[in-house]
């Protein structure tokens, strides 16, 4: 179901237009993977923003999730070692059972901290770490999911220049996750996995200026 898009509570849109993304963070829980399987597979292989992801997998299991979605997209998908730059056209995976942030230097760091919202690895964290490094060249994506995370991460992207996109609960398995980040005003806007597909395939390439 293709919804139209519609303003945060308070109402404060950021226009597009005037983003020079350098990163997306995204976080996904139940029902997740089914709108990551509509995102991913819009990303042209000359998209040049990288790529961080979180979703809630089974801690100690091995996952074929990097996998299953290389398959769907044009772009390297790979769960990242401790150290590893971020790059740019590359999808980050959070490897099962560890928390994923992003260091000053813009490298992976990995932590087996307590889990968060009873997750780890947790959206918040990555969102909230994200936030620190890339501040108004962040884009922060929340998808279907069962509980609460990712909503405050969404406030720190906010709060830090970052945009904030929420599924629309209408379309998503799981509606809880965006339900909770929209409760608290945490979206800047609200769009269906096809609206944001479309628009991600028509973001401009970052041109990052390293201070």
């Amino acid at each position: 179901m293709d919804t139209s898009s519609r303003p945060s509570p308070t109402g404060d849109v950021t226009p597009m237009e005037a983003r020079a993304f350098e990163a997306i963070a995204i976080g996904a829980s139940a029902g997740g993977i089914e709108s990551l399987s509509v995102l991913l597979p819009a990303l042209p292989a000359s998209f040049d923003i990288a790529v961080l992801i979180v979703t809630h997998v089974p801690p100690h299991s091995p996952s074929c999730l990097a996998e299953t979605l290389g398959y769907r997209c044009a772009l390297t998908v790979a769960e990242p070692d401790a150290g590893e730059p971020v790059l740019p056209g590359r999808v980050h995976l959070a490897p099962p059972g560890y928390h994923m942030l992003i260091d000053d230097d813009r490298t992976i760091a990995l932590s087996i901290d307590t889990s968060v919202r009873y997750s780890r690895p947790s959206i918040d964290v990555l969102f909230a770490s994200a936030a620190h490094v890339y501040r108004e060249r962040l884009l922060g994506i929340l998808l279907s999911g069962a509980n609460g995370d990712g909503a405050h991460g969404l406030e720190v992207i906010r709060a830090l220049g970052g945009l904030a996109w929420v599924q629309d609960p209408q379309t998503a398995i799981s509606a809880t996750m965006p339900r909770a980040a929209i409760a608290r005003g945490a979206a800047d806007e609200v769009l269906s996995p096809t609206q944001m597909a479309r628009r991600l395939a028509g973001l401009p390439p970052h041109t990052r200026t390293m201070t």
